[in-house]
């Protein structure tokens, strides 16, 4: 079987997504980091009324004495001035009150000289100045959250302030993660001579979460078809949309992830990707379950999740952007070599001055997590990519956005 290109790859796992989870309604305070199912119109205007923008005085209309004005009452956030402005009159006003029928303008505080219960205004800052206006920052019956958005603390505000109690959003996806391996244990159990301890299913389940879905452990299963089998069927009964493995799911003779799931009815989509790290990739489905067959090496996990299990759990929940090219630009801080016919992600630091400079680190090696937590980004090289010097445009992937 030939490398699938890593853009190929990532097509057909979001067309393996057949529907997207269902909806549920959920009070707003919980909303954080959900996903909208249905677009969200406005319940009111926002203001409700002409409200001042700053602290100063409310004018109605000049008097016989120009500049001059009699102070006839207070204007204050949540108690409104209960009257309207003649010639010649004044209210002393606050930050968010609301303005009293026949104000002409909005004098500040600083550019009035004030007397007993009269003003002398210095500059009456123009018509309609510092009042905003009904509906200035959205009306009645407005679309203002879409579908598929993700409810981050902007977003959340502006529901709260459209008048909603409880939003509707996607169903967290459930994914279930499956270590494999012979040589792994648990952090803090004890290690044989040769064994380590196992990381991955701890990076994936925050990829996972990060990306708005729920992680399933289903522990570490033992290089055994049986043991491997009934972890499977186990991730059948949790009732998860995407089974996650961890390791084995190479040609080894004691990589056996590929036949237990044989064994459980898998519908192989592809298991090998021109990508570096993370070669090994398998995609499948067991039944109704989505399948991602992860690298064993920790780095090529954590870049595999990225690249593929994040845009799933996306699409999973409707989000119209899964599909997107997640790199950005940037610009080397080194000069590289060129790149053979598979799509390499180097482990990089970046540096924000007039441009983005990634620099990667040494070495790359798949297994090595120090360097990957003291990266910053993922630096994207094309496959076949010819030699790049200092300063040329690259593209990265900040870790910022998954983990």
């Amino acid at each position: 079987m030939t490398l699938l290109p890593v853009s190929a790859a990532r097509e057909q796992v979001l067309s393996s997504v057949a529907r997207v989870v269902e909806d549920e309604e959920i009070r707003i305070e919980e909303c954080a980091g959900r996903t909208l199912s249905r677009d969200l119109h406005a319940l009111r205007d926002q203001p409700p009324f002409p409200a001042s923008s700053m602290d100063g005085f409310a004018l109605g209309s000049a008097g016989e004495q120009p500049n001059c004005y009699r102070v006839i009452g207070t204007s204050v956030a949540g108690r409104r001035f209960d009257g309207t402005l003649g010639p010649g009159e004044a209210v002393r006003i606050f930050t968010g009150a609301p303005v009293p029928p026949g104000t002409e303008r909005i004098a500040l505080q600083e550019n009035t000289e004030r007397s007993g219960e009269s003003i002398l205004v210095c500059d009456d800052g123009g018509p309609g100045r510092y009042i905003r206006r009904t509906g200035l920052d959205f009306r009645h019956g407005q679309a203002l959250l879409h579908a598929g958005q993700r409810l981050d603390a902007r977003r959340v505000g502006l529901a709260a302030a459209m008048g909603h109690r409880s939003l509707p959003v996607r169903r967290q996806p459930r994914i279930a993660i499956l270590a494999t391996g012979d040589e792994l244990v648990l952090p803090g159990e004890p290690t044989g001579l040769d064994q380590i301890v196992a990381s991955n299913p701890y990076s994936v389940a925050a990829i996972v979460s990060r990306a708005g879905g729920i992680p399933v452990d289903l522990g570490i299963a033992r290089d055994r078809l049986e043991a491997l089998e009934e972890r499977i069927d186990m991730a059948a009964a949790a009732d998860v949309d995407i089974l996650v493995t961890l390791g084995g799911a190479s040609v080894g003779e004691h990589d056996l992830v590929q036949e237990a799931l044989q064994r459980r009815g898998m519908e192989l989509r592809f298991w090998r990707v021109a990508l570096r790290p993370g070669k090994p990739l398998l995609h499948g489905r067991v039944g109704r379950i989505l399948l991602l067959g992860l690298p064993g090496n920790p780095v090529s996990s954590v870049v595999c999740a990225i690249l593929f299990l994040v845009p799933a759990i996306r699409a999973l929940v409707g989000d119209p952007l899964a599909g997107c090219d997640p790199t950005e630009p940037a610009r080397l801080g080194v000069s590289l070599p060129a790149n053979d016919h598979r799509e390499d992600y180097l482990r990089a630091t970046l540096h924000r001055g007039d441009d983005l400079i990634a620099t990667p680190l040494a070495p790359q090696d798949s297994s090595m997590l120090s360097i990957l937590a003291a990266s910053d980004a993922l630096l994207m090289r094309p496959a076949r990519a010819p030699p790049a010097s200092v300063g040329s445009p690259c593209r990265i992937i900040s870790f910022d956005r998954y983990c």
